[in-house]
């Protein structure tokens, strides 16, 4: 006698590690790897560009402005494009993330250390900081926040923004989604969505987190 559709729950238990390609496993890891890689290059890339615009004020405008045109420009036309160069690789999704997370990080890291009060600054001359000790010491911390506040948008972005790649086959989790319109079937979708969720909300509470360890004088002002 046909027993129906599996339950969403048996669905998932059926598919979570099938040992062929496309078990949920592999696609929440491939989906690890194409959001986090953009996160840290994006970050990595951000911060000495967002500092030469400090050094350099005239540097901003069109930084800012081609970051600008850049982040407006659709995703999935921009992986179509790439495909002519990286081919159907996870390379094809990781490349326009990565300049999605800049256009967002370079304003961010601007904004952070122009937060620097300039009286800090003068205090940290005074004791005999060297530029890149006061870098280091005074001004990144105090710019902290506002970079994080930034990097959380560029986390949860680019975790949501790697399922539209399952259009060119390297989505992730985004598979789920293609695999449920084809047959139709919705457990798959479901899955996906909920995995994504809660991928975005460890991403952005490990970020929170990491700002609570880096910067505890927030918290000791607030107490205050």
């Amino acid at each position: 006698m046909d027993k129906g559709p599996p339950s969403l729950w048996e669905w998932f238990a059926r598919n979570w590690d099938t040992g062929r390609v496309g078990s949920i496993s592999e696609l929440l890891q491939d989906h690890l790897v194409m959001s986090l890689v953009p996160i840290v290059v994006s970050l990595v890339l951000a911060l000495p560009l967002g500092l030469a615009c400090v050094r350099w004020r005239w540097l901003y405008q069109p930084t800012s402005g081609l970051m600008n045109v850049l982040y407006a420009l659709p995703s999935l036309p921009v992986f179509m494009l790439l495909i002519q160069v990286t081919g159907l690789s996870q390379a094809t999704v990781i490349i326009p993330l990565t300049f999605y997370g800049m256009a967002v990080l370079i304003p961010s890291v601007v904004d952070g250390l122009g937060s620097v009060p300039d009286h800090v600054r003068q205090s940290a001359v005074a004791m005999g900081f060297t530029p890149l000790r006061r870098l280091v010491q005074v001004e990144l911390p105090i710019a902290t926040p506002v970079v994080l506040a930034g990097l959380r948008v560029v986390a949860v972005s680019s975790i949501s923004l790697v399922s539209v790649g399952a259009l060119i086959g390297q989505g992730g989790l985004g598979m789920l989604f293609t695999r449920a319109y084809q047959n139709p079937f919705l457990p798959p979708a479901i899955v996906g969505i909920v995995l994504i969720v809660l991928l975005a909300l460890v991403a952005d509470g490990l970020l929170v987190l990491a700002q609570r360890l880096l910067t505890p004088w927030v918290r000791a002002r607030r107490a205050s």
